[in-house]
């Protein structure tokens, strides 16, 4: 078990976030499943908690009623290999939600994303200024973020 694990709340609806989420995420699987009992507060028999597992990365959700929502001051960032793995998260991610700015977008449970090629940290640490500067400039442009247009802001010269 892992020391520190992220915890997810929703209304009611962390079965159907779970099945998404590890539809989406290569070894993915649920992990837990707990119940409400008589005592409630959720209808007995009802999903409490589900711990379940991202790509390796453990997680909790819980069906904690309507008292809090999500917002884009927690977020989960996705670091992708490449164009395809880009595209392939950003599409299914955002399915039924929203794009954002710089590779943000929030899923159709308002849980915020960033979805970033791994590359883009390599050129924002380059030691040059001007190279991040142009790689800055050609990100804050973009939606989905693309590899290719970044390489080029990044070694004009």
């Amino acid at each position: 078990m892992q020391k520190i694990t992220p915890s997810l709340w929703f209304d009611s609806n962390a079965e159907e976030a779970v099945a998404f989420y590890t539809s989406i995420f290569k070894n993915s699987q649920i992990d837990a499943v707990s119940y409400y009992g008589e005592e409630g507060p959720g209808p007995a028999g009802t999903v409490m908690t589900i711990g379940f597992t991202l790509d390796g990365q453990q997680f909790e959700a819980i069906n904690g009623g309507p008292y809090f929502s999500f917002t884009p001051a927690i977020s989960f960032t996705v670091n992708c290999q490449d164009q395809a793995e880009v595209d392939a998260l950003w599409d299914a991610l955002s399915a039924g939600g929203s794009t954002e700015q710089c590779g943000w977008l929030k899923d159709k449970f308002g849980l915020s994303w960033q979805i970033v090629p791994t590359v883009l940290g390599e050129m924002m640490q380059d030691k040059d200024p001007q190279k991040v500067r142009r790689v800055t400039k050609a990100m804050l442009q973009m939606v989905k973020l693309d590899i290719a247009l970044l390489k080029q802001a990044y070694e004009q010269g």
